[in-house]
C-alpha cells in the first residue's frame, strides 16, 4: 500500500523532500521581496524564515516518522499551498511574486496526485488567502518593483530546473523497474530460465525464420529422469535443488544464442540455431554426461540422469507444434529404451544417411 512505512509511501517522501527544499529556500527571497513594501509585524519575518528554511526539514521528519507516510506527506502538501495561499494575499496580491509562489505549489500538487491534488491545493490556497486577510488586512498591489523582478528569478529558474531533475531521475527509476518486470513475467522463478510462454514464442519466432530463410536448428526436450522418486526419496526441497542444478548447467554449457528453458515440471526445452545434428547431439551428450556426474557430498545415494529428444527443423514441419511434437517423440523413445540418453527424431531416410553418411 502507498501508506506502507517503509514502502511507495517512504519512497514517495523522499522524493519530494529535495524539490521543496530548493522551492522553499529560494522562493524565501520572492516572499520577503513581496511582503517587505507592506512593514508587516515582526511574526510574519519569523513565520517567513520559518516556512523557508525549516519547514522542508520538519515536513520531511513529520512525514517520514508517521505511520503513514504518504497519508503525512499529502497532508505537507496542503500546507505548503495553504501558506502559498497566505503569502499570496500578505503581499497583497502583488502579480508576479504571486504568480511565482502559487505556480510552484501548483506544480507539486500536480507532480505529487494529479488533478484531485490540484484541486484540494486551491482549496488550501483560497484558505490561506482567506487567514491573511482576517490576520493582516486586506491590500492589492499590482506594480512590481525591480528587487521584486530579481528576487522572483531564481525560483522561475532554478526551482523547474530541480523538479525536471527529479521527474527524470524518477523515469529513470520507472524505465529499470518496468524492464525487471518484463524479464520476470517471462522468467521461470525457480531456475532462472525462460518459462514455457515465453520459451513457446522464441520458438514460433524460429520456426518462422527457418522457414522463410531455410535455415538450420534443432529443438531439444529433456526430461530428469525418476524425477517424482527423487522427490519423494529426498523431498521437495531437495527435488527444486536438482531443477536448478539442471537450469545452471545448461546456462553455463551451452552458447550465448542457444535458448533454453522450462517447459514444465522437471521437463526442459532447448532451441539450438544454427546448429547441425551432430553439433546438437554432441551439445546435449556433453551435458548429459556433466549431469550424471554430479554428485553432492550431503547426498551420497543421489544421482541424477537425463532423457533428451532431439528433432532438427525440416521444411515438412507443418507449424511449431509439429516440431516440438516431433523432439517429444524422441523423448519418448529414449525414456523408453532405457533413459539416460540422448535419441533424435528422424526419418528412415535420414536414419540410413547418419548410419551410411557416404
Amino acid at each position: 500500500m502507498m501508506d506502507n512505512r517503509s514502502g511507495k509511501g517512504l519512497s514517495f517522501v523522499k522524493r519530494i523532500y529535495l524539490p521543496r527544499v530548493i522551492g522553499m529556500g529560494i522562493g524565501l527571497f520572492s516572499v520577503m521581496a513581496g511582503i517587505a513594501p507592506q512593514s508587516p509585524p515582526v511574526w510574519v519575518w519569523v513565520l517567513v524564515l520559518f516556512n523557508g528554511l525549516l519547514w522542508p526539514h520538519v515536513a520531511y521528519l513529520w512525514a517520514a516518522r508517521s505511520a503513514a507516510p504518504y497519508q503525512a506527506e499529502q497532508r505537507n502538501l496542503l500546507l505548503d499551498s495553504l501558506m502559498g495561499g497566505f503569502w499570496t494575499a500578505a503581499m497583497h496580491f502583488n502579480p508576479l511574486p504571486s504568480v511565482t509562489v502559487l505556480s510552484m505549489m501548483t506544480m507539486n500538487n500536480v507532480a505529487a496526485g494529479g488533478k484531485r491534488m490540484v484541486f484540494r491545493g486551491v482549496l488550501a490556497q483560497l484558505a490561506g488567502m482567506l487567514v491573511a486577510i482576517l490576520l493582516l488586512g486586506p491590500g492589492l498591489q499590482l506594480t512590481a518593483t525591480a528587487l521584486q523582478v530579481y528576487a522572483c528569478l531564481p525560483m522561475l529558474t532554478l526551482y523547474p530546473l530541480a523538479l525536471g531533475w527529479v521527474c527524470y531521475q524518477l523515469a529513470i527509476k520507472l524505465g529499470d523497474h518496468k524492464r525487471r518486470l518484463s524479464a520476470l513475467s517471462l522468467t521461470d522463478s525457480l531456475t532462472g530460465l525462460l518459462n514455457h510462454g515465453a520459451w513457446k514464442d522464441l520458438l514460433l519466432l524460429k520456426y518462422q525464420a527457418c522457414k522463410q530463410q531455410q535455415g538450420h536448428a534443432v529443438v531439444a526436450l529433456i526430461d530428469i529422469d525418476h524425477f517424482k522418486t527423487i522427490n519423494d526419496t529426498f523431498g521437495h526441497v531437495v527435488g527444486d535443488c536438482v531443477l536448478r542444478q539442471l537450469g545452471a548447467e545448461l546456462r553455463r554449457n551451452l552458447r550465448d544464442g542457444d535458448q533454453p528453458g522450462r517447459y514444465g515440471g522437471d521437463e526442459f526445452c532447448v532451441i539450438l540455431p544454427d546448429t547441425s545434428e551432430a553439433q546438437a547431439c554432441l551439445a546435449m551428450e556433453r551435458l548429459r554426461e556433466r549431469v550424471s556426474g554430479y554428485r553432492n557430498p550431503q547426498l551420497p545415494h543421489l544421482r541424477i540422469s537425463l532423457s533428451i529428444g532431439l528433432s532438427p527443423f525440416e521444411p515438412g514441419l507443418v507449424s511449431p507444434e509439429h516440431w516440438l511434437e516431433q523432439a517429444d517423440k524422441a523423448l519418448y523413445t529414449a525414456k523408453h529404451a532405457g533413459r539416460d540418453q540422448v535419441n533424435f527424431a528422424r526419418s528412415e531416410a535420414a536414419a540410413l544417411k547418419l548410419a551410411y553418411p557416404d
